[in-house]
This record gives C-alpha cells, structure tokens and sequence, in this order.
C-alpha cells in the first residue's frame, strides 16, 4: 500500500525543508519506503527554460523559436546552466555529491546545446523546416529542468542513508519514445517500493507528446498516471499552502480555513477559475479508479490537509471555498436577427478557439450571446474585428470584468443568492452577470475588474466567515 506523492517548484526550492518534513523528517527503516515522489523543476527554472508563464518573457525556447543567430539563445541557455550551478552550491556546498551534480547538469546542457545548434544550422536548408522539430526542443528543455531537479534530490537523500532512486522519464537515453502508459509501466517493472523511494521527473516523454496536449500541466499527467499504474493508496500533491476557503492574500490569513473534504466536481470548478488543486485531465484518472487525492502544505507535516474524493457530498450544505478569475474580458454580441439562428452557436465557439481564447462561462438571451474569455488583449481585440466581419448586423462590444465564485459540493444553501446579492450591494458592487446552475456546486458573480478584490472579501464574509466553520471545514 503506497503512496504516490507530487512536489511543486516553488516547494522543490526550499529542499532543505522538504528534508525535514516530507522526504525524511523523523521517519526511520522501512517508514521512510512505499513512496513515490515525482518532482517539478525548482521555481523558476521552467520560466528560463521555455517563458515565463504569466509575463510571457521569452526563455531559451522562445528565443531559440523566433532566433535569427545562434547567440540570441545560447546566452539564455548559459544563464540557466548557471542558474542551476548556483542551485547545486546552494543545496551541496563544497562537496564531492556538489561534483556529481555539476558533471551531470553540465553534460546535459552540453549535449542540448550541441543538438540545437546542429539543428539551427541544419535548418537554413530550405528541405528542413524549424516549425517542424519546436515541439520537441521544447520538450527536450522542460525535461532538462525536472532531471536536475530529481538528480540532486537522490543525491541528497543517498547521503542520509535513503535508498532512493531515479527514475529520468525524459527520455535522454531512449533510442525512441515509447506511448505514455507503457513508458510508465516500464520505468517501474523493476522498481520495490517496500525497500527504495523512486524520485521521478515530472516530465515524461513519450509517443504521444504530453506538452503537445498539456503544454506545462504534463507534470501532473505524469503524477496522476503514476498513481494508476501502479495502484496507489493515495495520490498526494505538496504545496506550499492548504487549499483554503480563499486566497489569503486577499481576505487575510486570519480569516481562511482549511477545506478538509471536498470532491472532483470542486476541482473542476476551480480548474476552470485558473486555480488548479489538479489539472482536470490529471484528476479523471483517479477518479475513474477512486484514488483519494490529498492537497498538503508541504511544511506542516502533521496536519491532514483536503482530500478530495470522487463521491464526497457535504452533508450539511455549505460553501467551501471564494474562488475568482480577476482578468477576463466579456464579448458582448447583440444582433436583432440572433433568435432562432444556430450559426451563432457552431462557429463563435469555433472562432474563439482557433484564436486560443479560453471561455471561462457564457450566457445569452433572445438577441444577445455574451462570453467571458482569458487571454492576451491582443487576441481579443482580433476577436471583436472578426466577429464584426463574420456578422455584419452585429454589435460587438467588449467589457472588463471579473468573476467571483462561491463553490461547495453541496451548495443548496437556503437563500444563498440573496445574501450574495446582498452582501456585494453592501460593498458598494455592482452585479452584471449572476450564474448558478441545477448541478448546485457553484454561482458565480461577474463584477467590474476594478472590484474584484473587494467581491471576493465581501463573499467570504457574508458566506463562509459569518458560518461557524472552526478551523476546518469538512475535516477530513
């Protein structure tokens, strides 16, 4: 009976800690085996490698894609090796295991630049296009990030006495890729779980291409994976936070609490708000084979965290968690010849989606359809024109907004809706769009962008705050 458990970067980035707490801590003998770790890159090595994820700033990949010399990339590819010898001095001081973790990150990126290189240059003839090998460079690069950061941890743990192992999915030495399952069951066909701790990359190359699907949410596919090949017990994901009733950044840490319990269906909710417990992709496996996934906060051992399971139900209904989406835009189209024409229902969702809009929610009357997107201004705007274009007797208008969530597995609260109108009206907000649907787990609010902050406080206070919740909702 094992356990299979996911480290993040930003936690990966204060390993000493994990070493007290989560990977050693006080275990002894055969306490510290029946575990598997699958590890993310340390906390911003990602961002250097590919771009960074929310300002887009251009990593070696990005720079490397759109390259008309070699220099453009190889110099980010040089600050990232160094990035990483810097991590090795950190975790390893003057050392020999500092040397073994400096001879291997050397000869990867040693090996990654001479492929690029031979690749840029194989590329100026006109029968070899770059567009046709970007996937996998970029794949090569992420898994560069999870190896380093999955070495040093065997490294580390070796020197304490554990007998770990590492298990590299990123197919550095494959002579070719193997599909996703069978590189999973493979990797492990040998692996004892009862006498040796497996630490794995997050990154799995295979036949499919994970990044191909899932871009940078392929950790957590590997993660879940992992948990249904192998049969696991529990699938556990560390974070540097408990899966609260709100961001605490916002309502105040004093005013949070623990989710305890909650289900899929809730993941779901704040997957699709931008807030991933775990990718939707990721949870349908362990959900189909009724794996309980726990979300801990990596540096309180001792407290049991949320778990999530497939069938859980609140028995007294409630609202679990305030979740949002601060920065979406609303495509407003109104056309007086919209009632009864389907065309506005196949190919506006079409067109959003070539133009990689993601469309959080949607509502409509007789005349009017409106969406409520993420993504660049940009594309937005490109929207708007084509849209114009597409349907010449419609008026396009777009807004900046915000949606603002109350969320719960049993959410048939008795006059919920009235004291959320209520409470946002008390804090001088305005509604413009109301959402709750007959599956009762969620009802959004879309507000004005400028008050979202101030909604999320005043549905936490009204909702979950005034409620007598103790210290955890749901305990687990």
């Amino acid at each position: 009976m094992h356990t299979v458990e996911k480290i993040g970067g930003t936690s990966m980035s204060r390993f000493s800690e994990l070493m007290d707490t989560i990977l050693i801590g006080d275990r002894k003998g055969d306490d510290l085996y029946n575990r598997i770790f699958v590890v993310s890159a340390y906390g911003g090595i990602t961002n250097l490698l590919l771009e960074h994820k929310k300002t887009g700033e251009p990593g070696v990949y990005a720079r490397f894609a759109n390259a008309e010399n070699e220099s453009a990339w190889s110099e980010a590819l040089t600050e990232v090796r160094s990035k990483m010898l810097d991590i090795n001095r950190e975790l390893f001081g003057d050392t020999t295991e500092r040397e073994e973790a400096d001879a291997f990150i050397n000869k990867r990126i040693a090996d990654v630049e001479a492929i690029m290189s031979n690749l840029q240059a194989l590329c100026t003839y006109g029968h070899f296009q770059l567009d046709d090998h970007l996937m996998k460079v970029r794949e090569m690069l992420a898994g560069i990030g999870e190896a380093h950061s999955a070495n040093n941890s065997v490294i580390a743990l070796r020197k304490q006495g554990v007998n770990a192992r590492l298990l590299d999915l990123s197919g550095w030495d494959q002579e070719e890729p193997l599909p996703f399952e069978e590189m999973i069951e493979s990797s492990f066909a040998d692996v004892d779980v009862s006498k040796e701790m497996p630490i794995v990359t997050g990154y799995t190359h295979c036949k499919e291409g994970l990044m191909k699907t899932f871009d940078r949410g392929y950790s957590e596919m590997t993660f879940s994976k992992i948990a249904t090949k192998t049969g696991a017990n529990e699938a556990i994901i560390h974070k540097e936070f408990h899966l609260s009733t709100a961001d605490p950044g916002i309502v105040g840490l004093e005013n949070v609490v623990t989710i305890g319990r909650t289900n899929y269906d809730v993941a779901d909710q704040l997957s699709n708000l931008g807030m991933e417990a775990i990718h939707p992709k990721a949870a349908k496996g362990l959900r189909q084979q009724e794996i309980e996934l726990r979300i801990k906060n990596a540096f309180e051992p001792d407290h049991a965290g949320t778990v999530i399971s497939t069938d859980y139900c609140s028995e007294k209904p409630c609202v679990e968690i305030i979740a949002g989406r601060p920065n979406l835009f609303a495509l407003e189209i109104f056309d007086q010849e919209m009632l009864g024409e389907a065309r506005y229902d196949i190919e506006l969702p079409r067109l959003l989606n070539e133009l990689r809009l993601y469309v959080v929610n949607r509502d409509s009357d007789a005349n009017s359809i409106t969406y409520f997107v993420a993504g660049t201004r940009k594309m937005v705007t490109r929207a708007v024109r084509l849209i114009g274009q597409k349907f010449e007797s419609a008026e396009v208008e777009l807004h900046k907004v915000a949606i603002v969530s109350a969320i719960g597995s049993n959410l048939k609260v008795p006059g919920i809706l009235a004291r959320t109108v209520s409470s946002l009206a008390d804090a001088g907000i305005s509604v413009q769009a109301l959402h709750q649907s007959m599956r009762q787990v969620e009802m959004q609010c879309i507000v004005n962008q400028d008050d979202y902050e101030s909604a999320v406080r005043a549905l936490h206070h009204a909702l979950i705050e005034q409620e007598d919740h103790g210290d955890v909702i749901c305990a687990a």
